[in-house]
């Protein structure tokens, strides 16, 4: 009971503070936008850990984040080890290669209605295929080192970068094409000079889904084959050995990968379009 009391307690005051912060006089500066979310996640560890702990959850159930964390710190050259492996080089250059390849095929199917007549209609069958069926299928085509692994994400990523291109290419008005028409510009001074800069935040956001889609595939990849490291090979070994306080240390390493890598491609576009409306205030 009186752990009870102290979780609620906690919360409240956790959750008064938080709101204070988001809408007091305060709320306008960078800190204190930054400590909102940092409180939050702290409430919800700390209520965690005071849950586990009174209601005595055993540990191959739920560890409590104290010792996720101790685990965390004590592995740290193996999870550095499945980082650069399923990051740094599965996720990473899968991501590269079929996000670069996307950006260039919108550009051909914005070029050939042929192609946006054809392809296109491809991509929603494409997207929705698992991946549970087309990762097993790849890691046999390509091995069962991170080149497979690569593989799986670039057909995680190509259909939903492709889609989002395409509509930011077609998001100029006709005015403004023939006002390009008007002044002598060809089909490619259109596309470098008006339409690919309007077209810069739909290929951003096509970029920030498929930061989580690599991650994911890239880990799940790993689950039907891989070498004696990476992050998927890492969970699935952890949980055969009910080593759950591991499971969550790697899953604490790809979260933390995942948002520092959203939180890079953010920061980028920022920079890019800083003249959208959504870059204001």
């Amino acid at each position: 009971m009186s752990a009870a009391i102290l979780a609620l307690a906690l919360w409240l005051g956790l959750w008064a503070l938080n709101v204070w912060l988001a809408t007091g006089p305060l709320a306008n500066r960078i800190w204190a936008r930054m400590a909102v979310p940092l409180l939050f996640g702290l409430t919800i560890l700390v209520l965690w850990e005071i849950a586990v702990r009174a209601l005595q959850v055993p540990l191959v159930i739920l560890p409590p984040p104290s010792q996720i964390g101790a685990r965390f710190g004590a592995s740290l050259p193996v999870l550095w080890a499945d980082f650069v492996q399923t990051i740094g080089r599965g996720a990473l250059s899968g991501y590269l290669i079929g996000c670069g390849a996307a950006f260039l095929t919108a550009i051909a199917v914005d070029r050939f209605v042929f192609l946006k007549r054809g392809l296109l209609p491809l991509a929603s069958f494409m997207a929705a295929l698992p991946i549970v069926g087309t990762a097993p299928i790849l890691v046999m085509w390509f091995g069962f080192d991170w080149q497979s692994k690569a593989a799986v994400v670039v057909v995680m990523v190509f259909f939903p970068m492709l889609v989002n291109t395409v509509a930011g290419l077609s998001e100029t008005t006709a005015m403004q094409r023939d006002l390009m028409k008007s002044w002598g510009a060809g089909y490619w001074q259109g596309l470098l000079k008006l339409r690919l800069p309007a077209a810069m935040p739909f290929v951003f956001n096509g970029l920030k889904i498929c930061t989580t889609l690599a991650l994911i595939g890239a880990i799940v990849a790993e689950f039907f084959g891989s070498p004696t490291l990476g992050l998927g090979f890492r969970i699935t070994t952890s949980v055969g050995q009910l080593a759950l306080d591991m499971v969550w240390a790697a899953i604490l390493v790809a979260a933390l990968a995942g948002t520092g890598f959203y939180g890079l491609v953010a920061l980028i576009e920022r920079g890019v379009t800083f003249w959208h409306p959504s870059q204001r205030g």
